[in-house]
């Protein structure tokens, strides 16, 4: 017989709005897979590897901006889910982890799958929730139901992010033939609720005091979701000069008055002191460029960081403020008292109009490789496409290219490799649009068993840039003089997709110069049953000194303005 409790955590969980589930197989983890499998209201979803399974659960999450419930049984498939538990973690990403665990008088035994499962994910979920591990007492069942419901609201409650909730479970894991489960359409629940998080007129006087010892303004936008009204107001604020707005390709509020191709020349340094700002004033999440960050710390200029609530990180080693609001209440805000020096505006908008025009010369000039090929694949790519990037190289070159339409989604909280795909997928499934990842070799065949599932899919479409190596590692000083380089760290593979392709049921073109590109980009976003992957063969050594030339080119541009 399954226990009432279990039964009642998936219709909280829909009584919440927590509409998907997706389960790993495991015996232990039967009571809670039959629990959430069988409600009515509840989607679920088997992923085997765990890991992967994670990411899905992330990239559905990140789009429906609601919780999805992890499902997974005792042992090491809890530690399975750890990547993807950071990850969500710092994107601030709702997620709901149920693991199944032995008794906790068998921990410690030699029992089987079982493991320390207490906090096993330590300060990388907002919070730790142990179950019940029996329920006769009425108590035991009013305690279960409590912290689920906890439990719940934090996940959802700003920041979001992943909860963990850890169930003992004993035999028997499965009910009677004939058993049904009753599902309490009455469960108890409580909700969150929080306040908007505005300005008041008292916090506006004080900011515009603050405001008017500042000459050199800098607004950074950093990762988040499409915000139209934010969109509108930075434009705005822009296109005044009252600030330099600098947009990264995973910020989403790229436009044509922002500043996008900051990381073709703010490495360098002779340009430093004409572009310096004296106040940063920043929201949402990381940024990529690596020069950017070096530059703002160096600059010792005044940080406010705009966010509701939550901690305050101290990107630029300069925090100043922390303005506990909406982004939109401040911006509003600025846009009606910030001011900024002319010069200064006008310098950045000079060097960003400068790299700007000289990008598309640069297309036609260089020679086959990942720098072109990227910049053809994304003529193709339709606007509304949802675009996932993979971490390092393959964010690194779409940011290069400026300006997007489309909404981009970058694992860029760890910045790891590791569920590119699954994420990908898991976003698949929360659409009807197009999803396009882009990512490098490494990174693809590292995940290959997001794709180890019977859901379809068609919607996908995979860019693999396989430069049979992680190119990445010629572009770091370090590494590239190495003469390990090839062996240690760019770690050299003779993979194909076309295999992979063969396994999963996916459409397959391979194109390794121009001409086999086109014909794969052709039809590429044509309807079809069947998800697809393009892979663009390249060499390593060659992409590493297509990209020298570009930086060689924009810095001898700029040398000469």
């Amino acid at each position: 017989m399954i226990i009432q409790p279990i039964i009642d955590l998936a219709a909280l969980c829909a009584k919440k709005g927590i509409k998907h589930a997706v389960l790993s197989p495991g015996s232990r983890c039967a009571p809670i897979t039959l629990a959430f499998a069988r409600h009515p209201e509840i989607h679920s979803r088997t992923i085997s590897d765990e890991r992967a399974a994670a990411f899905v659960a992330l990239g559905m999450a990140q789009q429906l901006e609601k919780p999805v419930v992890l499902v997974c049984t005792s042992g090491s498939a809890a530690f399975n889910y750890a990547p993807a538990i950071a990850e969500a973690y710092f994107q601030q990403i709702p997620l709901i982890i149920l693991t199944a665990d032995r008794p906790p008088e068998w921990v410690d035994q030699w029992d089987g799958q079982t493991i320390r499962q207490n906090e096993i994910y330590g300060k990388h979920v907002k919070g730790f929730f142990q179950f019940p591990d029996e329920f006769g007492h009425p108590d035991k069942a009013w305690h279960a139901n409590r912290i689920a419901n906890e439990a719940m609201n934090m996940a959802n409650a700003y920041p979001a992010g992943p909860i963990h909730i850890n169930i003992p479970l004993r035999e028997p894991f499965y009910p009677e033939i004939g058993e049904k489960f009753e599902f309490d359409k009455e469960v108890r629940s409580f909700d969150y609720f929080q306040t908007n998080g505005q300005l008041s007129q008292e916090s506006k006087q004080k900011l515009e005091s603050s405001l008017s010892q500042f000459n050199k303004v800098l607004i950074i936008a950093g990762q988040q979701r499409p915000n139209q009204k934010i969109q509108e107001v930075i434009e705005d604020i822009a296109g005044q000069g009252l600030a330099v707005v600098v947009t990264d390709t995973i910020s989403n509020l790229q436009s044509a008055e922002s500043i996008n191709f900051h990381d073709h020349y703010i490495g360098n340094s002779q340009f430093h002191d004409a572009l310096r700002p004296d106040l940063i004033i920043s929201f949402g999440k990381s940024i990529i460029s690596k020069s950017l960050k070096l530059f703002l710390r160096k600059s010792k200029a005044t940080h406010w960081y705009i966010q509701p609530e939550g901690y305050s990180p101290d990107t630029f080693q300069s925090l100043g403020k922390v303005i506990a609001c909406q982004p939109i209440s401040f911006l509003n805000f600025f846009r009606e008292k910030g001011r900024s020096d002319m010069d200064f505006v006008k310098k950045w908008a000079a060097m960003e109009n400068q790299v700007k025009n000289k990008i598309d010369a640069m297309m036609t000039q260089a020679p086959f490789g990942e720098y072109k090929a990227i910049g053809t694949c994304l003529k193709y790519i339709p606007a509304q496409s949802k675009l996932h990037l993979a971490n390092s190289m393959a964010v690194r070159y779409v940011n290069f290219f400026g300006q997007r339409a489309q909404e981009i989604i970058c694992n860029r909280g760890t910045s790891g490799i590791d569920g590119s795909n699954s994420t990908a997928v898991g976003c698949a499934f929360t659409t009807k649009d197009p999803v396009t990842l882009i990512t490098g070799d490494m990174a693809f065949f590292y995940d290959r068993n997001a794709f180890w599932h019977n859901y379809p899919m068609n919607n996908l479409r995979v860019i693999l840039l396989n430069n049979h190596a992680g190119g990445i590692f010629r572009l770091i000083d370090g590494p590239a003089k190495q003469p390990e380089l090839e062996e240690y760290f760019e770690t050299r593979q003779r993979l194909s997709a076309g295999y992979l392709a063969k396994d999963f049921g996916f459409d397959y073109h391979l194109a390794n110069d121009e001409r086999s590109l086109e014909m794969g980009l052709k039809d590429f976003y044509a309807k079809s049953i069947h998800p697809k992957i393009l892979e663009i063969e390249t060499d390593s050594t060659q992409n590493a000194k297509i990209l020298k030339w570009v930086k060689e080119m924009v810095a001898e541009d700029l040398s000469d303005a």
